[in-house]
């Protein structure tokens, strides 16, 4: 079918509620294998439950999942299943999920080994649960993914087919994000896998709209790279990533509004760095754009703690090098350990009326009738 007119995707966009959420994955969860995995998944279910459920207490409607390709690859079945659940579990709490079906931020170095499953070990005090020490040993574009083997390339595939297919008319998919952060660490790598997982979704036909994430900003109304380029140009809603001062999202925003689609900032919230809660999602809010600020309850994955990039500059480059950034604050994350309070009241008292506003003009929206005004 190819993308979507800029009229389909408008009416897709306004027939939907303001959509705001987080990128989720449960407390007690250090990464995505611990998510998706056979190995605990009764409790991490049950926990998954509870954050749905203060959620939908704050008025929060959708979450952004990424997905596993080792876990669909060594435990299929399994895995098939326990996304269903998923699934299932956070629409009973109202809530939808655009899935991310490859990852670029996440790419290994050349010295990859699979990944073990079963328990996974954690250290205290690591931006994403543990120290990746091998994540910075490359400079540039020379990352490696697993996409590169010619032997799991084509599985990969298999995995964005079927999943696609399984949930092309189901509602509790909002949107297939086909890749996250495409050319992270990679240059242009990836960009004969990305067009192939359009050609895919494009093949399949889903109800939802396909989107690649521009990541790296703006410059002259285009992306910075070949392969954010062809992400926008062929997205049906548009994704950024953005963790800058609200004046550079006004400057992103603009931008990306020249091309007349809705809008998705599907990363955001460092308050390390001046994006905070308080500016941001007012700004999404009046824009109409969806968001999905990163991490609720802080947990094992600890992105409350800064990222190891930032202690590698402080460790390499000194105080000089992070000292605009605001070490008394959280970097991500909503709610404080256990979950039963937040990080700061405020944050949730504007997301509850934010979003009560918004629902509220939905209704009224889909109340009218211009008879009234004749």
């Amino acid at each position: 079918m190819g993308r979507w007119t800029i009229e389909r995707a408008w009416k897709w966009y306004n027939e939907k509620p303001w959509i705001r959420g987080c990128n989720f994955m449960g407390s007690d969860c250090i990464n995505r294998i611990d998510q998706w995995q056979e190995y605990g998944f009764e409790e991490k279910l049950k926990t998954a439950d509870r954050e749905f459920a203060l959620m939908e207490s704050i008025g929060y409607n959708s979450i952004r999942i990424i997905i596993e390709y080792e876990v669909w690859d060594r435990q299929h079945d399994g895995f098939m299943e326990r996304l269903d659940r998923y699934l299932a579990c956070a629409n009973s709490h109202g809530i939808t999920a655009m899935i991310v079906l490859s990852n670029e931020c996440s790419v290994r170095t050349p010295t990859y080994v699979p990944p073990v499953f079963g328990e996974q070990l954690w250290q205290p005090g690591y931006h994403g649960g543990k120290d990746f020490k091998t994540w910075y040993q490359n400079n540039g574009d020379n990352r490696y993914s697993i996409l590169d083997d010619p032997t799991i390339a084509p599985k990969y595939y298999e995995m964005v087919r079927e999943i696609i297919t399984e949930y092309k008319n189901d509602e509790r998919v909002l949107v297939w994000n086909i890749m996250n952060e495409p050319g992270n660490g990679r240059g242009s790598k990836s960009l004969p896998h990305l067009k192939k997982f359009f050609e895919i979704g494009w093949e399949i036909d889903p109800i939802q709209p396909l989107t690649a994430d521009v990541w790296r900003g703006m410059k002259d109304g285009r992306p910075t790279s070949e392969i954010e380029c062809f992400a926008l140009d062929n997205s049906d809603v548009i994704s950024y990533h953005s963790y800058q001062n609200y004046y550079k999202n006004v400057l992103i925003i603009k931008q990306l509004k020249e091309y007349d689609r809705p809008i998705f900032n599907t990363e955001w919230l460092s308050r390390i760095a001046g994006n905070t809660l308080q500016e941001m999602l007012p700004l999404f809010y009046l824009e109409n754009i969806g968001s999905y600020n990163w991490g609720f309850v802080a947990g094992k994955y600890q992105t409350y703690e800064p990222s190891q990039g930032v202690w590698k500059k402080y460790e390499e480059q000194g105080y000089d090098a992070v000292k605009h950034l605001d070490f008394t604050k959280w970097q991500h994350d909503l709610y404080r350990p256990g979950g039963r309070f937040p990080y700061d009241p405020a944050e949730i008292e504007i997301i509850k009326e934010l979003g009560k506003l918004a629902d509220e003009k939905q209704k009224a929206l889909v109340n009218f009738d211009g008879d009234d005004f004749a």
